[in-house]
């Protein structure tokens, strides 16, 4: 994993994005922000699993099926499967020594 600040790469209202290897951050302050590199890591862990590039490929298509699920683009984006895991997970720093493979799968259905 390889930690960059790269303020102009992040879009607008995020401070982060994780692309394997590299997690990329909007501020130098969140390099030392262990939730935060938490859950990009997370979405690293995820991207393994799906190869990489299927992972962007279901991300964008989770997020359009949201977007129409919820009509409201941050509504849409907290409830793609990835990011619902990586929240739920975020502040738990040992999560990914014991996280199940493919576990985003059990946050796909949203009740």
């Amino acid at each position: 994993m390889f930690l960059i600040v790269a303020k102009y790469l992040i879009p607008k209202g995020y401070r982060g994005l994780a692309a394997f290897p590299f997690i990329f951050v909007k501020y130098r302050i969140d390099k030392a922000n262990a939730v935060f590199v938490n859950h990009e890591k997370i979405h690293l862990r995820q991207q393994l699993e799906l190869l990489v590039l299927p992972f962007f490929i279901w991300y964008f298509i989770e997020y359009l099926f949201r977007l129409i699920q919820y009509k409201k683009a941050d509504l849409a984006y907290r409830n793609i499967s990835f990011e619902r895991e990586a929240y739920a997970n975020e502040k738990d720093l040992e999560y990914l020594k014991n996280r199940s493979l493919f576990k985003f799968l059990d946050f796909l259905d949203k009740k």
